[in-house]
């Protein structure tokens, strides 16, 4: 999805105008759902197509960081730095966070954090030593996180000092650019209850286990463990001890969650709805016909269906599109036994580059409801980060240019119009090291399901690149298959890596913290580097951008990725068309893809 690496992550964001989007209706058999603008004290929040809830753990597995999973989790145990654009600035959420001040040392190697006064749902308070657990059990277990990236938290922290229950010390290896610990590092520790959760089986006494290497790694095993069963997050007692405005009342293996208020919750982020209830759907059209039939407060509509927005305020809603501090894209895998050596051939993935309209896309068949997306930094507004190179589209839609791209480097088209590769070997002339002879320009796209925009994108592209000679094969699953399939090639004693291309991005592809760096996704050791890109340069610049101010830094990295391709870029959705009953304030829509239901409220 989120600003200004030294502009204390002030700088304003755009959202889409409301006025560019037109709606229409739709059919299709809903879900249920359990609120309405006459149940005061609930509300029904409809989730993406073909998606569901499906982790709890604060630490997330590589292939449970779905944002839903990550706004679901925050509501009962809050990050120690929560960030959100919804003032109109990406900036530190105070009230949503565990951490109620920081300040650091002199010479920026350390930031002592004091918590604000939160206590579990059991009356303990969240002290210290809840912030030390979650960062003992990641760095003896860190291979195992989602979003681990290597020489990042909780590698880069030499030392973690308990000052007393309510204030602590962490000192680095050396000195960061601020922002980029409390926006993109520190966001992403979650204080955990250590005096529930500090054992190794279910029936094991509470001990300091996480102090030590081999026993952190049963406590964290043990709690993986747990969180792979949904069906037991409603009585589950390790679940129930909560430090959040919310807790969950259900959870179905079907992925309807329902959580209710804290009773017990004693910060300053009070819930004013009782309940909240996430509704999954097996596709959009279901769901647009449960918002039909008034059976959800907060759901969306999809841009294909864009040509009239009074079917829906008529219905009693209101139309927002929910635009993202979000980048999208379609991993390669270099990684792959028998298609690495193609994709990592640059003029292949510039001739594939070439070959998708992302302009015509975005207007004809997302109606204007996404933006192209050139490069790895948030560009559906102007920022200090974005390089000219990436602004400016380094491969524009074109064909001709694409083929010639393949037939300058040693492949023919068969009688099928399709490329093969006819010299092989090295040189400017060949098909490059590693392709042999006969070798096809096939790809196979594994994408999410669910959404009339991917599945009308996908075609245009596959389309488009028969056009070129290059035969494209479209393989569609849930999104939850699809993350899974991602993450194949480094799951831990995994001995499959056969996917090509992956499609994640229907409500966008990543969503970024405040400060747009690539750590998490770029980086060559993070788990989140599906295709395991790997280019020295790169991740010198994002070292760099993780220690200096300086944007130049930025656009260089902004540039270099516009134009290496270690993804197929693609245009940029907003994460939904939102329809929201009257009466219902949810205040506004966060870039971040986060949701804050405790501030939600019926004003009639």
């Amino acid at each position: 999805m989120r600003k200004s690496a030294m502009r204390r992550l002030v700088a304003p964001l755009s959202f889409m105008a409301a006025a560019a989007l037109v709606v229409t209706g739709c059919a299709a058999s809903g879900g249920e759902g359990t609120g309405s603008a006459d149940a005061k004290d609930s509300v029904s929040y409809a989730l993406p197509a073909g998606t569901g809830p499906n982790w709890i753990l604060p630490i997330s597995s590589p292939d449970t960081m779905a944002t839903h999973n990550s706004a679901i989790k925050a509501t009962m145990w809050p990050r120690l730095f929560e960030y959100n654009g919804t003032s109109g600035k990406m900036e530190w959420d105070q009230k949503a966070s565990a951490a109620k001040s920081y300040k650091f040392s002199d010479d920026n190697l350390s930031v002592t954090i004091t918590l604000n006064d939160l206590n579990w749902s059991d009356g303990e308070p969240v002290t210290s030593r809840d912030v030390e657990f979650w960062y003992n059990l990641v760095r003896f277990n860190a291979e195992k996180t989602g979003g681990y990236s290597a020489g990042r938290i909780p590698d880069n922290i030499t030392a973690f000092e308990i000052v007393d229950d309510k204030n602590f010390t962490l000192t680095f290896d050396k000195v960061y650019n601020e922002e980029f610990l409390l926006a993109n590092q520190l966001s992403l520790v979650y204080p955990m209850p250590q005096h529930a959760w500090d054992k190794t089986s279910a029936d094991g006494e509470i001990g300091d286990f996480d102090r030590d290497s081999a026993t952190a790694v049963e406590v964290f095993d043990y709690l993986f463990a747990e969180a792979k069963d949904m069906k037991t997050y409603a009585t589950n007692e390790l679940w129930k001890t909560v430090s959040g405005p919310y807790t969950v009342k259900s959870w179905s293996d079907s992925g309807e969650v329902v959580l209710t208020a804290n009773k017990e919750y004693t910060g300053e982020d009070k819930p004013s709805i009782a309940e909240v209830t996430f509704l999954p759907f097996t596709s959009a059209d279901a769901e647009m016909n449960a918002v039909r039939s008034g059976e959800v407060d907060y759901g969306y509509v999809t841009s294909a269906q864009l040509t009239n927005e009074q079917q829906f305020t008529d219905l009693g809603y209101k139309v927002e599109p929910w635009a993202g501090w979000s980048i999208t894209y379609m991993p390669y895998n270099f990684a792959n036994p028998d298609k690495g050596a193609f994709y990592k051939q640059l003029y292949v993935r510039q001739a594939l580059q070439h070959a998708v309209d992302q302009e015509t896309i975005s207007e004809v068949v997302w109606h204007g409801a996404a933006t192209p997306d050139y490069g790895p930094v948030p560009q559906t507004q102007d920022s200090a980060y974005l390089s000219d190179e990436q602004k400016n589209n380094p491969y524009p839609f074109d064909q001709e240019k694409a083929e010639e791209l393949f037939s300058n480097h040693g492949w023919t088209k068969n009688s099928d119009g399709i490329f093969e590769c006819t010299t092989p070997g090295v040189g400017d002339a060949a098909c490059g090291d590693g392709i042999a002879a006969g070798t096809k320009a096939e790809i196979v796209v594994t994408t999410q399901n669910g959404s009339q925009e991917t599945d009308n994108m996908m075609a245009e592209i596959q389309s488009s690149l028969a056009k070129v000679g290059v035969a494209m094969t479209i393989d569609a699953k849930p999104l939850d298959s699809v993350l899974t399939e991602a993450q194949s090639c480094k799951a831990e004693g995994s001995t499959t890596c056969s996917w090509e291309l992956v499609f994640f991005g229907t409500a966008g592809s990543w969503y970024f913290p405040a400060y747009p760096t690539g750590e998490r996704v770029f980086a060559k050791d993070t788990k989140w580097n599906a295709g395991q890109y790997d280019n020295p340069e790169a991740e010198e610049l994002i070292n760099q951008m993780t220690a200096s101010t300086d944007s130049e830094i930025a656009q260089k990295y902004s540039a270099l990725l516009a134009t290496d391709l270690p993804v197929m870029w693609m245009p940029n959705p907003v994460y939904q068309v939102s329809v929201i009953k009257d009466g219902l304030d949810i205040a506004h829509q966060d870039p971040g893809a986060s949701f804050f239901p405790q501030r939600w409220s019926w004003t009639k």
